[in-house]
């Protein structure tokens, strides 16, 4: 079955950098898009990043544009966020998802306070 595991979420300070995983499996990773979505408290889920499969076209929210990177390891079914210059506003629970289909992660916690 489709599982996505999600990894590297933490506390850090804001102007720090984190990055996160989502492993994948159960399913032929390379042949589906992924994305990022977050959720914050008492806030609806938010996309995040997203990448395309084969040739990686990536696109992002606008509150993120120019911080976060997402991108993707075919041969490890691994996806990733980078995410530099944090800020407070992006404390949220991170979650992981396959395109197509009703896929996430259990999701991870990212904390932004001094």
């Amino acid at each position: 079955q489709v599982q996505l595991v999600e990894s590297g979420g933490g506390l850090v300070q804001p102007g720090g950098s984190l990055r996160l995983s989502c492993a994948a499996s159960g399913f032929t990773f390379s042949m589906y898009g992924m994305s990022w979505y977050r959720q914050a408290p008492e806030k609806e889920r938010e996309l995040v990043a997203t990448i395309t499969p084969g040739d990686s076209i990536t696109n992002y929210a606008d509150s993120v544009k120019g911080r976060f990177t997402i991108s993707r390891d075919n041969a490890k079914n691994t996806v990733y966020l980078q995410m530099n210059s944090l800020k407070p506003e992006d404390t949220a629970v991170y979650y992981c998802k396959r395109n197509n289909g009703n896929y996430w992660g259990q999701g991870t916690q990212v904390t932004v306070s001094s």
